[in-house]
């Protein structure tokens, strides 16, 4: 038996005419810019979330640099986030000269520990970007508490989680501004890179949509210095067809994490996903943790199942953040995760039998 990771084709398969559809429509009205179906997908993700707006752009890491920019973080800045996730999250927070700075994280859920975020902030502290990691949203109320405490905004990275929910709200509709990506693999993912920005606050909104397009406010006319940051009309296309089954697609993911939580939830040298009875995750990743990683990895693709490791080594002792000044032992608990961590082929689409082959090699 050969498992897919993803299943991206399957996917295609099942709305295969309609996406197919939607594309030639495009093509054949050559309004590859910002054409109607970038409209319309604006239009769909605000009623998905309840976020009063929502602006597509280019990716998930530009979605995270415009919400930035927004905010008018800059050289000098400050912005706390978790050293254990996709690189983007700190880069961006680098790339418009700010400094990332790390706190650990909660040893259950994997996102950033808020116990631990007072103690990093400091005068220069503009914002916290906490991570959905896996899908799961983080410790929002308290997050918020300390935000509003210290007058600092709170930017969700929320790139693996769209459609999760924290005490029955969208975890697009968090936070000062929530941002996601729609990258292929994601939960709900386009046939390139896109993504998209969410927030509740008019004036932010209508910066943002003015950063996308280099900051015009009206064609040749720039207020702002911004970014080509954009989503193709073809990427909207495609995702108006698959947020139309997205509801079943995640329902179909919880029930896969729920099927494999049950198979093994009696063996004692896995450490399985922890998800809090307040919130629901999109489960981007189905991801576990044991001992022998690498020799089970091995193994198991000589089986024919294929894993993945998200993430094998934090931000805080990669090459490019050394500037930082952080070692070894700096954060023990994601040095102890990213040993360990491991993840298993998580989509809508696995079979009992897929499954049930995958935890008995296990």
């Amino acid at each position: 038996m050969k498992i897919d990771f993803a299943n991206l084709q399957y996917q295609h398969d099942l709305y295969k005419k309609e996406i197919e559809d939607a594309i030639l429509k495009v093509a054949r009205n050559c309004n590859f810019i910002m054409g109607e179906e970038v409209v319309d997908l604006e239009d769909a993700l605000q009623k998905f979330t309840d976020a009063k707006y929502a602006i597509s752009c280019s990716s998930g890491t530009d979605a995270l640099l415009l919400a930035m920019m927004a905010l008018g973080i800059e050289a000098g800045d400050e912005v706390i986030t978790t050293p254990f996730t996709f690189i983007a999250t700190a880069e961006t927070i680098a790339l418009v000269g700010a400094t990332p700075v790390f706190v650990d994280i909660d040893e259950k859920t994997y996102n950033i520990d808020p116990i631990k975020i007072e103690a990093a902030l400091t005068s220069k502290t503009k914002a916290i970007i906490p991570v959905s990691l896996y899908g799961q949203p983080c410790d929002m109320d308290e997050i918020m508490t300390i935000a509003k405490k210290h007058n600092i905004k709170v930017i969700i990275d929320g790139a693996q989680s769209f459609g999760s929910t924290y005490k029955g709200k969208s975890d697009s509709n968090l936070g000062d501004i929530s941002c996601t990506s729609f990258f292929p693999a994601k939960p709900l993912g386009c046939y390139g890179d896109g993504g998209a920005v969410f927030t509740n606050d008019e004036e932010l909104s209508n910066k943002i949509k003015s950063l996308r397009i280099h900051g015009q406010t009206k064609r040749y006319y720039h207020k702002y210095i911004g970014m080509g940051g954009r989503l193709d009309t073809i990427q909207a296309a495609v995702l108006n067809i698959k947020l139309k089954y997205y509801k079943k697609d995640l329902a179909l993911r919880q029930e896969v994490a729920s099927k494999y939580t049950n198979l093994l939830s009696s063996k004692e040298d896995v450490v399985l996903p922890f998800i809090k009875e307040d919130r629901t995750s999109a489960f981007a990743q189905y991801s576990l943790r044991v001992k022998n990683r690498d020799e089970m990895q091995e193994k198991l693709q000589n089986l024919g199942i294929p894993t993945a490791v998200h993430y094998p080594l934090p931000l805080h002792l990669q090459e490019c953040f050394s500037y930082l000044g952080y070692k070894n032992e700096d954060f023990p608990i994601s040095e102890a995760v990213a040993n360990e961590i491991m993840s298993l082929p998580m989509n809508p689409y696995l079979s009992d039998e897929e499954i049930e082959h995958i935890v008995k090699s296990l």
